[in-house]
């Protein structure tokens, strides 16, 4: 069975180190604030000039100006901070933040990401996206691993317009956890009774299997 975006989010959380500043995207990506170790200490960030994201509020809890980055109401935990633009983006193309989770639409197999448009669509713009990847050598990105019509989203070369060139290194979908090294996907981990053969018919990029493929376990 495919990852549910819960899931997605929980695995995304085992990459998270003590003392480490994340930057969550817009999308599953928000879902990892949920899952943080509870006696890990870890700072989110978003975009918008919040450091130190909590989880997402219950009803007695929502604050309607404390929003993320995709408009979604959060808290913040003890010691967050709240800034400008400006000092948020100082902080992310200062290369200060430790791991970047970002959603997208397409990867390739020499590390490019499009993320922020689809000719003939209403687009907003790529928004911090562009910096973000210029400015994290740590990025996951996490998506679903075909679209709606099947088509696989890991690809020999993205087909839409590139957020970023050969700037990520390990994507996490409902089906993989996946690893891009020497113009191939690795594929290191399966999402629970995925096969492999799943994996390899649903990547259209080169498609290289581990020889210790693990199942997530959750």
């Amino acid at each position: 069975m495919a990852l549910t975006r819960e899931q997605m989010a929980q695995r995304v959380a085992r990459e998270l180190q003590d003392g480490f500043y994340v930057n969550l995207g817009i999308g599953i990506p928000t879902l990892v604030a949920n899952y943080v170790p509870a006696d890990m200490d870890v700072m989110l960030q978003s975009e918008n000039g919040l450091l130190g994201m909590g989880e997402f509020p219950t009803e007695s809890t929502i604050d309607a100006d404390m929003i993320n980055a995709g408009k979604q109401t959060v808290t913040a935990r003890r010691g967050a901070s709240i800034f400008d633009s400006a000092q948020s983006f100082a902080m992310i193309r200062g290369g200060h933040v430790d791991l970047t989770v970002l959603g997208a639409f397409e990867v390739d197999v020499e590390g490019n990401i499009a993320s922020w448009m689809i000719p003939g669509k209403l687009v907003k713009g790529m928004g911090g996206a562009m910096d973000l990847v210029a400015g994290a050598d740590n990025i996951i990105v996490t998506m679903t691993h075909a679209s709606k019509d099947g088509e696989s989203k890991l690809l020999s070369r993205c087909s839409l317009p590139l957020t970023g060139a050969g700037c990520i290194r390990k994507v996490l979908t409902d089906l993989a956890y996946l690893e891009i090294e020497n113009g191939a996907f690795i594929l290191r981990e399966t999402a629970p009774g995925v096969t492999v053969e799943e994996v390899i018919a649903k990547t259209a990029g080169k498609l290289i299997v581990a020889d210790d493929v693990k199942e997530m376990t959750f």
